[in-house]
């Protein structure tokens, strides 16, 4: 069931209506109300514009890098599970 959620990202006052619990909307609002701190100080004076946009890009550059860590990961499990295997088949059929 959808519920109103009131968040405040950038001085702006959100209502949301989600699914999520409230605690996980406002945690993801606090954790963009952060980021857009840390591009604001981190360079000149920007408009909003522009400091949510490049806010924007450096969480989805955050989210493709943990994506592919994810891959990889998975992908060393997988590969390390199938030499298990076969030293599991070689051990029985020894």
């Amino acid at each position: 069931m959808k519920r109103s959620v009131t968040v405040t990202v950038a001085n702006q006052r959100l209502s949301l209506k989600t699914d999520a619990k409230q605690s996980y909307v406002k945690a993801l609002a606090e954790l963009v109300d952060q980021r857009l701190a840390e591009v604001k100080r981190g360079g000149r004076t920007q408009t909003t514009q522009s400091i949510a946009l490049l806010t924007a890009l450096n969480i989805a550059d955050e989210l493709l890098q943990l994506r592919e860590a994810h891959e990889d990961l998975k992908r060393k499990v997988r590969d390390k599970s199938q030499r298990i295997l076969r030293a599991l088949d070689v051990e029985a059929q020894g």
